[in-house]
């Protein structure tokens, strides 16, 4: 079970109980028995280095994104055995 932080609203007292997500009681503080909020505090994660959006969502070059280019485009031949443009069907 987790343990949950909760400050008394007139002493400013700090404690924590151990309880089920689940439960939806009024917690009241130990020292006064006055009413007691959660108290919310920030996770310790800590992200360093150039970052996995910079890695992992970067544009790609815009040579990675043509197809490439025919090796007999530059010769006499009009068509390309390899090519999928030869399979036309005119």
């Amino acid at each position: 079970m987790p343990v949950y932080d909760f400050k008394c609203s007139e002493c400013s007292t700090v404690f924590e109980i151990k309880r089920s997500p689940k439960q939806r009681y009024d917690v009241h503080c130990p020292e006064c028995e006055a009413p007691a909020k959660r108290v919310f505090t920030p996770v310790g994660v800590v992200f360093k280095g150039s970052g996995f959006h910079t890695t992992d969502y970067r544009k790609q070059p815009a040579e990675a994104k043509k197809s490439p280019k025919c090796p007999s485009a530059d010769s006499s031949s009009s068509e390309c055995a390899s090519c999928p443009a030869s399979d036309s069907s005119d």
